[in-house]
């Protein structure tokens, strides 16, 4: 499914997202509930390099959540693709991180079909049809017992 449509059913099925995003490792949005979704992408990628700057430990940072009084940001990370999301005040979080989860899994990414090598010259000569043999027919020897 694209981007656009699960984000549609994102907001469909969680009633405590307000705002949504999905966008690649570069910032560019692949879908958006909200008409400037760059900005909304750009403050997400944002407040994920200032996470990661004091985050402790080696492995990479795939979820975060930002509170205020007013309501929250998420920001999902999986691979290349990243979704954000804004909530009003005190949202479930475990429930949206769970619906953001899978959001972004249920995003395919857009790829494009290798072009093809052809296998076959362009001036082939069709095939010649062979006539099937029939089978030999088996005589039945009698036992003279």
């Amino acid at each position: 499914m694209d981007a656009q449509q699960a984000l549609a059913d994102l907001t469909e099925i969680s009633s405590q997202i307000q705002a949504a995003v999905v966008f690649d490792d570069k910032g560019k949005v692949a879908g958006s509930t909200v008409f400037d979704g760059e900005a909304l992408a750009k403050a997400a990628a944002d407040l994920l390099a200032a996470a990661e700057e004091v985050k402790t430990g080696e492995s990479p940072l795939v979820q975060l959540e930002v509170a205020t009084g007013e309501g929250s940001v998420f920001v999902v990370r999986e691979g290349k693709a990243t979704i954000a999301a804004t909530t009003g005040a005190d949202p479930t979080v475990g429930l949206v991180f769970y619906d953001l989860k899978s959001a972004l899994r249920s995003v395919k990414p857009a790829a494009k079909a290798p072009a093809r090598k052809r296998t076959t010259p362009k001036t082939a000569s069709p095939k010649k049809k062979t006539a099937a043999k029939k089978p030999a027919s088996r005589k039945k020897k009698s036992d003279a017992s």
